[in-house]
Order: structure tokens, then C-alpha cells, then sequence
């Protein structure tokens, strides 16, 4: 069984979206049980429509929630240890779930995060990892929004983590990994850019393969499994992508309605576009990953629906079955091994 932990009352319509989203998920994966932290007049009345999950689930009255618009720091003096959104990160601690999912503040899910579960070892700063749909499949991109700005070192960090999380996720066995950068030659980018390409390229890793720089059309060309950048960059680039897509959903709609020939002919290409709309659509690649820390916690969009919620509980269940941050801590073990300097005399007597 695997244990997910929610927070009922985080994201823009709190339980009438998590806990129908949850339903959804545990009809894809029966061996989910839940731990449901959230307001019970709330709560109750919505959980009684769906007996299955109400029967795997335990759930806890929280009093405190954690709103969209709250500072992090006013968040976490407020909703330390009695809100539905730290609880729910306190269950990953203490061994009651195996992964917690939210869809509230992104920046108080962070902080509560980071105090509650604090990050592993040789890792200075967490990464959120999103999943991006590209012409090939889909690539992981992070960070997209945890921390703004990263030196060589944290970006290397970055690019073990991203690899492993895509060898649990798509089970492939050594990720390529690009660098995001304002061309693809080796001088051009930020300084910090091109030392953490240099220390990738002498790094040689066992556990990733160093493409190289990767520029933004080549996000989603597929060009690299996982793409690394800072967290500004990243979530500009997140926002952009989204916005885009939205976009050219709303002008195909327009155009496909303009006249009636048009009209007849999205009505013989409808499967095409059916298609094509499944392929853009946010929900089923919603679930960000706080990478970096010592438990896994899954941010959902807030303001998704249940079927993206249900997508965000996936990723979660994916994570804790493939083993996520064993992957992790175990290559960043290796990676930081090989990096000491060999015993002396001394030391090795």
C-alpha cells in the first residue's frame, strides 16, 4: 500500500476538488490509502459521496488553513503545526504517508516544507521539477519556482536530482540533461551557466548523460530529458508555455468557428483535434515535485480540477513507487564520493 497524504483545503476550491480528485486516483491505483487533513464541516459532507475512498481513507479537523494569498512567512508562524498544510507534510515526517500533495500557497507549501522535513544532505537549496509535454513524449524542467537565482554547484544539484526523478518517472536508465542557456556554443550564458557545464562535462556521470546547453525552442522539441535552470528563468518560462497554449487553444476555437466551412471541417477532423486538444491540455502533466528534501511532497495548480488534481496524486504515487529519493540520496552519495580527495597514509591505517 501507499500512503498519500492530502491537504484538503488547499488550491482555489480546497476539498470540492481534492477530495473528488482523490476518487479519481484511487480508482487508477486501488492500492492508495489516504490520511485527509482538512476542515471537517468542509470535508465531511463531500467525502460521504464517495464511500470507496471515504473506506481508505483516516481523516484529521484541522481548525487552520493555509490561504492562497498568504505570505510564507505569515504562513508559517499562523499554520505551524495546526494547519491542514503542515499536517499533511508532518504525516511524510513522521511515517504516516509516503508523500504529501497540496494544491494551496506554493510559497508557504515550500517554507512548511523545508522547515518540517529539512533537506538531505549536500543539498543547499530544493528544486520544484515540473513535467513538461514535449513533441517527443515529455521532459522534466526544473527549478521552476522554488528558489530564484543558483550557483554552478546548486544547478550540478539540480541535475541529479532532475535525472533521477526522471528515471523514476519515465524508467529510463541514464537521463540526458541540458543546460538552459541563451545559445548552445560554450562561451555564450552566465557565468555560473558555464562552470556548472564544465563541472557536468568533468563530472561524468554515471547516472545522467551531459547533452549540453539546450535553448527554449528546444524545450519542447524533447531535445533533452531533463532541462536545468534557476528558478526565475524556469518559472517565466513555466508561466510562458502555459499562456501559450491557452492561447492557441482560444484562436483554434475562434477559428474553427468562423464560417461554416470551417465549422465542417473541424467536424471531419474532430478526432485530430481531439487529439491535439488531450496533448495540450495542463491537467494531465499537473503535479510539481519539491526535489531536495527528505520526504516528497507534490504541489498541485491551484486552480485545477479533479481530473488534475487525480494527475497530481499520480506523480506522488510514482514517486514513492519507483523510489524516488532513494535514487536521489544514493546518487548524490556517489556523486560527492568521488569528489573526496583520496585517504592518506594516515587516514587509511
Amino acid at each position: 500500500m501507499i500512503r498519500i497524504s492530502l491537504d484538503a483545503m488547499g488550491g482555489d476550491f480546497g476539498p470540492a476538488v481534492v477530495i473528488p480528485g482523490a476518487a479519481k486516483a484511487l480508482e487508477r491505483h486501488p492500492d492508495i490509502t489516504f490520511v485527509i487533513f482538512g476542515q471537517e464541516q468542509e470535508c465531511a459532507p463531500i467525502l460521504a459521496k464517495h464511500p470507496k475512498l471515504k473506506e481508505k481513507s483516516v481523516f484529521h479537523h484541522c481548525e487552520v488553513a493555509v490561504t492562497m494569498d498568504e505570505k510564507p512567512s505569515a504562513a508559517l508562524r499562523r499554520g505551524r503545526y495546526v494547519s491542514s498544510m503542515w499536517r499533511a507534510i508532518e504525516a511524510v515526517k513522521t511515517g504516516e504517508a509516503d508523500a504529501a500533495v497540496s494544491a494551496g500557497n506554493t510559497g508557504a507549501l515550500m517554507a512548511m516544507a523545508k522547515f518540517c522535513l529539512r533537506t538531505m544532505e549536500n543539498i543547499e537549496r530544493p528544486a520544484i521539477a515540473g513535467i513538461w509535454p514535449t513533441l517527443r513524449g515529455e521532459s522534466i524542467v526544473l527549478d521552476v519556482g522554488a528558489t530564484i537565482g543558483a550557483d554552478a554547484q546548486q544547478l550540478l544539484d539540480f541535475a541529479l536530482m532532475g535525472g533521477a526523478m526522471a528515471r523514476s518517472l519515465f524508467e529510463i536508465e541514464r537521463p540526458t540533461v541540458g543546460l538552459l542557456n541563451v545559445g548552445v556554443e560554450e562561451v555564450k550564458g552566465q557565468e555560473e551557466v558555464r562552470e556548472a557545464g564544465r563541472m557536468l562535462r568533468e563530472a561524468n556521470l554515471s547516472t545522467v548523460s551531459y547533452h549540453g546547453y539546450v535553448e527554449g525552442d528546444d524545450i519542447g522539441r524533447g531535445v533533452v530529458d531533463v532541462v536545468v535552470t534557476e528558478g526565475f528563468t524556469g518559472n517565466i518560462a513555466l508561466k510562458t508555455a502555459e499562456g501559450t497554449a491557452k492561447q492557441m487553444a482560444q484562436l483554434l476555437r475562434s477559428a474553427m468557428s468562423r464560417t461554416l466551412l470551417s465549422k465542417l471541417g473541424y467536424l471531419l477532423a474532430k478526432g485530430a483535434f481531439d487529439m491535439l486538444r488531450d496533448k495540450m491540455d495542463p491537467r494531465k502533466v499537473n503535479g510539481g515535485v519539491f526535489l531536495g528534501l527528505n520526504g516528497i511532497v507534490i504541489k498541485s495548480h491551484g486552480g485545477t480540477d479533479a481530473e488534475g488534481y487525480a494527475a497530481a496524486i499520480d506523480v506522488g504515487y510514482d514517486m514513492v513507487r519507483n523510489a524516488l529519493n532513494e535514487k536521489i540520496a544514493q546518487d548524490l552519495k556517489t556523486y560527492h564520493a568521488r569528489r573526496l580527495p583520496p585517504a592518506g597514509p594516515e587516514e587509511a591505517a
